[in-house]
């Protein structure tokens, strides 16, 4: 098997922020691009008892993946859960059917029980409300949620829109539950506009941001 090389004297590329060395179109030198896999900051959203947080801008066709980061949710009411939904007329309605998995595991801070399985209370079957995204949490001075959820190609017009998230609770039961989930919103519409929303009562702090992926 031959082994071919391209040879270069010397690497005559300016030097740019954030963007790596690759291979021209034409193979024979080298240009700045893109890294890839960058975040670019898109919006924040604080909650102050809020019965919804809601992202109405800035989802579209720029990017192909969007992540959700969510920094210590803490609820208004004790076994609480906080979930997601999604709209595909610009906010005016977050009622998508999904379809969604998820398994977690658990263990109490007295090391008496552990747990490792799927929880069939919290996934959909072309369900239209809260996709849940974390177990039940307490709503003590200290008890909060924290993590993060990918949207793919939401303004795709062809295939459904996946998306896939992870969270760390701290549960009403004095445990950790670490929750995995996936799924899809069953539409070939784009989706424009992302609600968060919680099983009962409010967020009543806590951190939403939205990245857009390079």
């Amino acid at each position: 098997m031959a082994l071919n090389k391209l040879k270069f004297n010397s690497i005559n590329v300016t030097p740019t922020a954030s963007e790596a060395i690759r291979f021209n179109s034409g193979a024979n030198g080298f240009e700045t691009a893109s890294a890839g896999g960058s975040l670019v900051k898109i919006a924040s959203s604080t909650a102050s008892s809020s019965s919804t947080v809601s992202f109405t801008s800035g989802i579209n066709s720029t990017y192909k993946e969007y992540i959700f980061f969510f920094n210590n949710l803490h609820l208004s009411n004790d076994g609480a859960q906080p979930g997601i939904n999604f709209s595909i007329d610009s906010g005016s309605n977050y009622n998508v059917a999904k379809t969604s998995s998820n398994f977690s595991a658990a263990h109490t801070e007295a090391d008496s029980s552990t747990l490792l399985g799927y929880n069939g209370s919290w996934d959909l079957a072309q369900g239209t409300g809260l996709q849940y995204l974390t177990a039940g949490t307490g709503n003590a001075n200290d008890e909060s949620a924290s993590g993060y959820l990918h949207l793919f190609d939401p303004s795709n017009t062809t295939f459904v829109k996946h998306f896939i998230a992870q969270f760390n609770s701290y549960v009403n039961d004095s445990s950790i539950q670490h929750l995995f989930i996936g799924g899809y919103a069953n539409t070939t519409s784009a989706i424009d506009a992302v609600q968060f929303g919680v099983s009962a009562g409010t967020i009543d702090s806590g951190t939403i941001s939205l990245y857009g992926v390079l």
